[in-house]
């Protein structure tokens, strides 16, 4: 997933600052795709922490260090659901629907208004650049953790010990 989001983010990145072109309406496409597969994959997600719970933190962290934890990784999945759904919801204003993968035609979630829409593309990149500030931050904890306190808080991501209930 964090490669997903980082594969969004820098999609529309790029995307933005193109002139008009069959190249800009694919990437808008791809960025579009990426966005509702994060969500699709979102609700895995959640289902998957409901039924295992992670490993404990460290003993010797502070309460403060958990507590910001804790609230760092509510924050990182509201993101996950905020940015796809406010793109979404820009899209549907902006009376351009979302067609997954040229297959399947998400519905609209909104009727047509245009200045609702500009509105919403304020808040979808406002929702996305926060989004992208979490998550330098939530790596740079993780690599604090790793390189200077060596409290194997890193290794928690790629190993399943302590998983379920």
């Amino acid at each position: 997933m964090a490669l997903l989001v980082i594969a969004g983010f820098s999609l529309g990145l790029y995307m933005v600052g193109l002139s008009l072109s069959p190249l800009k309406l694919q990437l808008y496409s791809y960025h579009k795709w990426t966005g509702v597969t994060v969500a699709g994959l979102l609700l895995l997600r959640v289902l998957w922490r409901r039924l295992h719970l992670p490993p404990a933190l460290p003993a010797h962290m502070p309460a403060w260090e958990v507590a910001a934890a804790h609230a760092s990784h509510l924050l990182l999945y509201m993101f996950m659901v905020g940015v796809p759904v406010s793109g979404w919801l820009m899209s549907s204003a902006k009376g351009v629907t979302t067609v997954y993968f040229g297959l399947w035609a998400l519905p609209d979630l909104l009727a047509r208004d245009e200045a609702l829409g500009e509105w919403l593309g304020s808040l979808h990149r406002t929702l996305a650049y926060a989004f992208a500030g979490l998550v330098s931050l939530h790596v740079a904890a993780a690599f604090k953790h790793h390189f200077m306190a060596r409290d194997g808080l890193l290794g928690r991501m790629f190993t399943f010990k302590g998983a379920g209930k």
